[in-house]
């Protein structure tokens, strides 16, 4: 007995507390003997060894057994094979693994890495704080709990739509009786029942509907609060073990109790900047989006079983919601209790919002979380209006970690399904037929950036040193996630959401672009009329109406009111390369900031800009995207005489180029004759002669020698001009 000692603790088994020997000969406690990975409880008929590795006598669970792939050597022949051709044969193993998805073989991965160059973990029974055993034991409680929740919800429906159809029938009656006795009298016509049957029917629809919305509110209502019981309950398991377990001096404890909300001690960027740090994180968080279970236990234990902190618990509970797309399950009419669908029932009865779901998982995982509600400008909302109802309410979570609060926003960072030849930069994961495009921006997110778009109740939860009033927060711009998620900054920090016009009608909005995106990032807009959704005013577009112009990596908008009407200003941007955009492929642009613009009064007629090619004005995206550099006028609007000469320096080449003069009331053909392009070494000169003086539009091409599309060569446009013509 002396030399029988746990192969998991290496402390001495006694024959009370005794598992083994197994097959390899090891022995092990009855509270060792659990999956090395996740730490469930096995037996004797239900224990796994390493298939893929001889020398490892640890015991897993079947989710988490190593695997080999049906195709592969044996390991010690891959070593061999990896040794006899000069070659690490760890390296060789990771290479030819890399590529599969099974999730049972991604698991075997992670799990062999113990083996490799990486420290063999060290376990206290299982590597989870709460034991589980008695976190199973807590969540088949709060089941039952929950059981009996959606019971009483399913028997006071019952009840509520019994009276509901019991008054619809009685007013009915009611009401068609004294039609009749109307009709009777000679006071009503036949054909005026048909107006009131579609008047009774108008009224239990609304009736029925504020029903529902009452119950739904009611209902909602209770779940969040049993979640938040359940969720203390849960967190109050952690904190025992907690107390039970020495932590190491190095590394600082998770608070025992929720922290009070103050602002964070750093900012996402300080944590992490790119996504790929958590790239093993959320594929597993894909492969469990994919995957049956039953419970949340092991849910959270297999979402996190890889997680090193608490930031990337947290990260893998928001991207398995993000990737479930919950909103957009199917589920049975009839949903058992102890089935995958049954977990997620609450989403089923439209009882439990992915913020009370996150704040669950988040209490499984032992992390402080909280349920937040406030306003949001949400969809439907634009610049300028005033929160004076619900229209715009919401709620979203914030998080413990990393020694602060920090904002996570499940629903708005939702995964979607994106066209295949959509080459938005959004972080993706391809699976089949399928991509998931989420919003990396709605995780972790500033309390600086979180406040252009969320309103909570309480301003303690604004997370900020100075908290903003309601009034505060409707007047600041309206940005959506990618204004943030390109870096880009108002160059006036005092800039509100509705723009007055000076005294011409003309309001400015300039936007500074960071100096990693000056050279990719290109924007577009849109204005129409504030209440609806004309974008013409006597048949002019009201995009002549703007100046859009780059100059010294700020993008400015310049809109020139030509009437009294509210209009809307919607500023779109994307990333795209110089190669993509000679294709002459479309280019998907998506909003980053909308403004209302107001002009009080208006004493000038104001003249349409030319009709060019939509999009900016001046050299500065020839210079971005094609490599043409403005020798002689490097601005937007060019004063000149009956004559001007446009040069450029090419910085790489281009084959041909066109130029195109336009001018109100004018027409183009007429205008042809004015221009000449010539390439001269690498010079490009533009020379125009103008038939009047005036006001002229020019618009350039160009084109690679390779630039095809159907056997036709391709021209691109590379910028515009706006030239006042003057006699001299």
């Amino acid at each position: 007995l002396g030399d029988q000692c746990c192969h998991r603790c290496t402390k001495k088994v006694y024959p009370t507390d005794k598992v083994g020997p197994l097959k390899d000969g090891t022995f092990f406690h009855n509270g060792c003997f659990k999956c090395y990975i996740c730490g469930t409880r096995l037996a004797l008929k239900t224990y796994c060894n390493n298939r893929n590795n001889i020398d490892d006598k640890e015991v897993y669970c079947s989710n988490h057994v190593p695997v080999a792939s049906p195709h592969d050597l044996p390991l010690e022949k891959r070593h061999a094979n990896g040794s006899a051709n000069g070659h690490n044969g760890h390296d060789k193993e990771f290479r030819s693994d890399a590529g599969l998805s099974d999730m049972r073989i991604a698991h075997a991965l992670k799990a062999t890495k113990v083996a490799k160059p990486y420290p063999k973990i060290t376990h206290a029974g299982a590597h989870y704080v709460v034991d589980f055993d008695d976190q199973t034991r807590l969540e088949l409680i709060h089941r039952e709990h929950e059981d009996l929740m959606y019971d009483e919800f399913s028997h006071q429906r019952e009840e509520e739509n019994k009276e509901f159809e019991k008054e619809t029938k009685e007013e009915w009656e009611k009401a068609l009786a004294d039609f009749a006795r109307k009709f009777e009298r000679g006071q009503a016509r036949r054909e005026q029942k048909d107006d009131l049957i579609r008047q009774l029917t108008i009224t239990r629809e609304k009736k029925l509907e504020t029903l529902h919305s009452r119950r739904k509110d009611r209902e909602r209502y209770l779940t969040q609060e049993l979640v938040d019981r359940q969720a203390k309950e849960m967190l109050e398991l952690f904190k025992q073990k907690r107390n039970e377990v020495e932590v190491a001096e190095d590394v600082p404890a998770y608070p025992p109790s929720p922290p009070p909300p103050e602002p964070p001690h750093c900012s996402k960027r300080e944590i992490y900047t790119s996504t790929e740090v958590f790239e093993a994180v959320d594929q597993i968080a894909v492969h469990t989006a994919q995957s049956d279970i039953t419970s949340f236990t092991k849910l959270v234990r297999l979402l996190t079983y890889e997680a090193r902190n608490d930031v990337e618990k947290a990260r893998a509970i928001y991207r398995w919601i993000t990737i479930k797309n919950l909103n957009l399950m199917n589920f049975d009419d009839r949903i058992e209790k102890d089935t995958p669908m049954g977990l997620l029932r609450g989403i089923k009865y439209g009882t439990e919002s992915y913020h009370v779901l996150f704040k669950r998982l988040c209490a499984y995982a032992g992390l402080h979380c909280v349920v937040i509600r406030g306003f949001s400008k949400s969809a439907g909302y634009q610049p300028g209006l005033a929160f004076e109802d619900n229209r715009f309410r919401n709620t979203w979570n914030a998080v413990y970690l990393d020694g602060s609060w920090r904002f996570v926003q499940c629903n708005w960072g939702a995964r979607h399904l994106v066209n295949a030849k959509d080459s938005s930069s959004y972080d993706t994961k391809a699976d089949g037929n399928l991509r998931y495009e989420y919003d990396d921006h709605y995780f972790m997110t500033d309390p600086e950036e979180f406040i252009y778009e969320f309103f909570p109740e309480d301003p303690a939860w604004q997370l900020l040193q100075r908290p903003l009033t309601l009034r505060q927060f409707e007047r600041v711009p309206f940005v959506r996630s990618l204004f943030f998620k390109y870096g880009l900054h108002f160059t006036n920090p005092a800039l509100e959401s509705v723009c007055y016009t000076d005294r011409s009608g003309a309001a400015s909005i300039a936007i500074e672009i960071p100096p990693e995106a000056a050279d990719n990032l290109i924007f577009h807009y849109n204005l129409k009329f504030y209440d609806d959704d004309d974008t013409t005013m006597e048949g002019l577009s009201l995009k002549r109406f703007v100046m859009q112009a780059v100059k010294d990596r700020v993008v400015s908008f310049r809109v020139h009111s030509p009437c009294t009407r509210p209009l809307l200003l919607d500023i779109f941007a994307n990333s795209v390369s110089s190669g993509h955009y000679l294709t002459g492929q479309p280019i998907k642009f998506k909003s980053v900031c909308k403004f209302k613009i107001v002009c009080e009064s208006l004493g000038v007629i104001m003249i349409p800009l030319p009709e060019c090619a939509s999009g900016e004005w001046g050299p500065a995206k020839a210079t971005r995207l094609f490599g043409l550099y403005p020798i002689t006028h490097p601005e937007a609007i060019i004063n000149a005489g009956r004559h001007v000469e446009i040069r450029f320096r090419m910085s790489k080449p281009l084959s041909e180029f066109v130029a195109s003069l336009h001018r109100n009331r004018t027409d183009d053909r007429s205008l042809q004759h004015c221009c000449i392009a010539a390439i001269r070494g690498d010079t490009v000169i533009i020379q125009i002669d103008f038939p009047d003086e005036g006001q002229y539009g020019l618009d350039i091409y160009t084109r690679q020698n390779e630039a095809t599309i159907n056997g036709k060569q391709l021209l691109t446009h590379c910028c515009k001009y706006l030239i006042h013509a003057r006699n001299c």
